[in-house]
């Protein structure tokens, strides 16, 4: 069957976009420019109605949200061992991307887009800086999973094998240069950022969606 990923450069879809081409999986891959509102009009609303990415299609299947289309892929590709296999250890990398997506990101929505939350500017603003703060902390957390896997000689924070946790974390930490976060401020996870940015597979989709590694700009 085809494949069809439907993404936007630097936004969550990274993630799937990264796993597909690490498992060499033929796929079309399609951007939607959220900052031309593509994501509202149609024939993506035809597709997913919430106007969100990532969307995976196969065939005449249509898949949303990010933890369905992970565990999709991890099906798909099999003897890519995206998620583990055993059981214990599949639950709590299925915990963490669950955390990610349902904790860390949307705190970034809130620096990112404080205008969804907060009708004035000065609470836009108020919005923003305290979200930033929340963030950094969520970051933080992050580098301690990262330091944790570094001290216990394994190469990903998933286990032995490139999975969506490592290329979550390096789309989180990412974003943080939006919250005037700076990467090097957590060593163990930039560290580990970069090398996943190595990883052939990563390396092809930041090529496709053009995207630049560390954001940060001091004030």
């Amino acid at each position: 069957m085809s494949l069809k990923l439907y993404f936007a450069p630097g936004a969550c879809s990274f993630v799937p976009h990264s796993l597909l081409e690490t498992a060499g999986a033929a796929f079309e891959p399609v951007m939607v420019k959220l900052h031309k509102g593509e994501q509202n009009e149609e024939p993506f609303r035809s597709l997913n109605p919430r106007g969100q990415v990532p969307v995976l299609v196969e065939g005449g299947e249509v898949i949303t949200q990010i933890l369905a289309i992970i565990q999709h892929i991890d099906a798909r590709f099999p003897e890519q061992q995206f998620l583990p296999r055993e059981t214990l250890a599949r639950t709590r990398v299925l915990e963490t991307l669950a955390w990610m997506n349902n904790t860390v990101h949307p705190t970034f929505t809130h620096v990112f887009m404080p205008h969804k939350f907060a009708g004035t500017p000065e609470a836009q603003a108020e919005v923003k800086a305290f979200n930033a703060r929340v963030y950094a902390g969520y970051l933080g957390e992050i580098e301690a999973l990262a330091r944790k896997a570094a001290e216990r000689g394994r190469p990903w924070l998933g286990g032995e094998r490139l999975g969506p946790l490592d290329v979550y974390a390096l789309t989180l930490l990412r974003w943080g240069g939006f919250a005037q976060i700076d990467p090097a401020s957590y060593p163990a996870l930039w560290a580990h950022v970069q090398k996943v940015a190595q990883q052939p597979g990563v390396a092809r989709a930041i090529e496709r969606e053009r995207l630049q590694l560390n954001l940060y700009k001091p004030a």
